[in-house]
């Protein structure tokens, strides 16, 4: 990873995105956040120091994410890298029998829309001008990082929502990968497990340790440093493209 280069990550406020943030700078990078949570966001950022730079904003807006996008270009020069690590989840089963009442669109296109359309969005935007850089000795201009889940493999009872909006995010990693193949922007995804993280700090204690024993090996949750370096090893790596890594200890889930 080269000293200086500039990320911008999404989600970065807390959990996934803002282990990312920090290890980026760490390395001698530049990070621009977006995250919804303004005033955490800004807590963050002073903590991670004048390197990082903090923007207020979704994901799923197109001016929100241009502002991000005007700012990196504006503090920092340019822009190197995307990290998407803005996402929420939900549990609902499809259908409640007991109440006789099915489960609410809302819900649903809620989910889609911030996982998978505000994935979409951020790429969309970002790769014009990621492909401005002038490239180097690989002819790469740039990488882009995005995150799904294991769910989309083995999504359990009321996850469907969520195993959809991440599968998705699967699905479209390749073909953009081909898309911008030809500017050298290489687009790879990470499907973690479960992560330690403020998504998952509502899981009571009895879930934790199933989770403990659904992981053979470290046995634990992940994270979310761990999240963060495989993020710069995909960096660093220019033949990784197109590919999407399970950050998993082998877990694997079964019916409850």
């Amino acid at each position: 990873m080269h000293k200086g280069m500039v990320s911008l990550v999404t989600g970065g406020a807390s959990g996934l995105g803002r282990a990312t943030a920090e290890r980026l700078v760490k390395q001698g990078g530049k990070v621009v956040l977006l995250d919804i949570q303004g005033t955490r966001l800004k807590e963050v950022t002073k903590e991670i120091g004048d390197d990082a730079v903090a923007v207020t904003g979704s994901i799923t807006s197109e001016d929100d994410v241009k502002k991000a996008l005007d700012i990196t270009k504006d503090k920092f020069g340019r822009l190197d890298t995307l990290v998407n690590c803005a996402g929420q989840s939900i549990t609902h089963q499809i259908y409640n029998f007991n109440k006789d009442l099915p489960s609410t669109l809302a819900d649903f296109t809620k989910i889609i829309n911030i996982n998978t359309v505000g994935t979409f969005n951020t790429i969309r935007l970002s790769a014009g001008l990621i492909g401005k850089n002038e490239p180097d000795a690989n002819g790469q201009r740039g990488v882009i990082v995005n995150t799904a889940s294991t769910i989309a493999y083995e999504g359990d009872i009321g996850q469907a929502a969520y195993a959809a909006s991440t599968a998705a995010i699967i699905g479209m990693t390749l073909p953009i990968a081909r898309d911008l193949a030809s500017k050298g922007i290489r687009v790879v995804t990470i499907a973690p497990g479960i992560f330690d993280t403020p998504l998952t700090s509502y899981l009571p204690e009895k879930m934790r340790e199933f989770i403990k024993r659904m992981t053979p090996f470290p046995s634990r949750l992940g994270k979310p440093e761990e999240f963060a370096h495989l993020v710069t090893t995909i960096v660093e790596n220019p033949m990784l493209n197109g590919e999407v890594i399970r950050l998993d200890g082998a877990q694997r889930w079964f019916p409850l």
